[in-house]
């Protein structure tokens, strides 16, 4: 076939060429067994003459227990639901569930499973405009039963790209390229909210249909000079120019006109980016800002941009739409960023007009060690929620429902985010709720699925 026959307007078929994909598992590492061929009647019969064994009451226990339901659940399924059901007892009736709807402001989510936003560098045409492959992306997993389903990084500015292949909001033009995708995540029963960014100093990298991975495009490529609050390098990065204060005003600006672009393509949540050592994480973390002006300095100072972010972010969209803030709660590195001045910055954050803490840690250093396990993000959240005392989501390795359940059964966040499980599994929340013991006639099912329902 020619590139052309591969090729259809700003969508690039060819990047979907992927030999050799392995078929992924959704059991729990305690299935691993069932992979084994089972034994005869006759080899356990044998077995259990041979070193004198009866069925034990707990065999009996477990046979019947497992014969008792004429659907296909698996015994892992139900040991599950027993175990969320027994830590549900021994934590405040009043908490939330996952399938418990979520208001803020005049928005009410459905659930409490949301879709994080993950870069895909999929704007193969290099404009900004989304294509095919993000209505099929997000719409799917609006169909798969995700609450909110928040879009990945969107520049404000073009320079503010993490590669030539993000997503954007900063002309008027690129709006209307996304009514389309919002109106189907709507219509699916999800929450479309947006993930406003401008990368700083990690603005012109490679990408999987670019090139270049882990380095800088070239500008003969397509690359550009990068920008942030000092002259810092990140690793092996080019070292950008610092930002005058007439720049960091225009910015601010900037992001105020994507947001109000975004609500007139119909998203209902507005997310900013100040996280993973993109440019407003530069700005707030001294290890990146070495500022002496109004931009600088004390906490006070390097949060500024971020407070004038919100605050025009905030006055550029309706009362009604709710503004979250991504935000790593530590960088992971001696000297920088850290939960205590996250859970200051988040209650300045409440007072002016965020609703919700989306809590993340990590990225403004290159070569920091990171202790990645499941919940590891976990605890910052908490911190967050009880003593800033604002809703915050909890993210990082949350991969199983007993797992997430339990994170709002302990009060640890008010929402969960299921990313990398929902790239292998877009209907991840209606597979929970089947394994969670939720009544199919509350799983959030689309009707033209409802005939598949578990």
């Amino acid at each position: 076939m020619s590139n052309d026959d591969l090729t259809h307007e700003n969508f690039d078929f060819r990047g979907f060429d992927v030999p050799d994909l392995k078929a992924v598992t959704l059991a729990s590492s305690s299935d691993g067994d069932q992979s084994k061929q089972p034994k005869t009647k006759h080899e356990d019969a044998s077995k259990n003459r041979k070193h004198g064994k009866k069925k034990s009451k707990s065999d009996a226990r477990s046979k019947k227990r497992a014969g008792a339901s004429k659907t296909s659940e698996s015994f892992d399924d139900y040991e599950e639901r027993e175990a969320v059901s027994k830590a549900d007892k021994k934590v405040s009736k009043d908490r939330p569930g996952l399938f418990a709807p979520m208001t803020l402001r005049e928005v009410t989510v459905r659930n409490r499973i949301w879709l994080p936003p993950m870069c895909t560098y999929s704007s193969f045409a290099r404009d900004g405009r989304p294509t095919p492959f993000h209505y099929q992306h997000y719409v799917s997993r609006a169909f798969g039963g995700f609450g909110m389903v928040i879009v990945e990084s969107t520049a404000v500015a073009p320079e503010g790209r993490i590669t030539p292949c993000d997503l954007g909001l900063w002309e008027d033009g690129q709006i209307d390229a996304w009514r389309w995708i919002v109106d189907g995540i709507r219509e699916a029963g999800a929450v479309p909210a947006i993930q406003l960014n401008h990368a700083g100093r990690k603005a012109s990298t490679g990408c999987f249909a670019v090139g270049y991975d882990g380095q800088n495009v070239p500008e003969e490529a397509g690359g550009w000079p990068t920008m942030a609050p000092s002259e810092i390098a990140f690793g092996g990065l080019r070292t950008p120019r610092a930002l005058s204060v007439d720049e960091i005003h225009g910015l601010v600006g900037a992001f105020a006109v994507a947001a109000g672009r975004a609500v007139a393509a119909g998203f209902q949540a507005i997310q900013i980016h100040a996280a993973h050592g993109y440019l407003i994480s530069q700005f707030l973390d001294p290890l990146s800002n070495e500022r002496d002006d109004e931009y600088g300095g004390d906490l006070t100072g390097r949060s500024r941009f971020l407070v004038e972010v919100v605050d025009a972010v905030r006055g550029a969209v309706p009362e009604g739409v709710p503004v979250l803030v991504r935000i790593s709660a530590t960088d992971w590195a001696a000297g920088g960023w850290d939960l205590d001045q996250t859970i200051a910055l988040s209650k300045v954050l409440k007072e002016h007009g965020v609703d919700v803490m989306d809590v993340s840690t990590g990225g403004i250093m290159s070569g920091v060690s990171i202790p990645v396990k499941p919940n590891y993000q976990v605890p910052f959240s908490e911190q967050v929620k009880s003593k800033a005392d604002i809703p915050v989501t909890a993210v990082g390795l949350i991969t199983k429902p007993k797992q997430a359940a339990k994170i709002l059964a302990h009060g640890e966040a008010d929402a969960v985010e299921i990313g990398r499980a929902a790239l292998r599994d877009p209907y991840w929340p209606l597979r929970a709720a089947n394994k969670l013991g939720i009544p199919s006639t509350e799983i959030p099912y689309a009707p033209q699925y409802v005939a598949g329902a578990y």
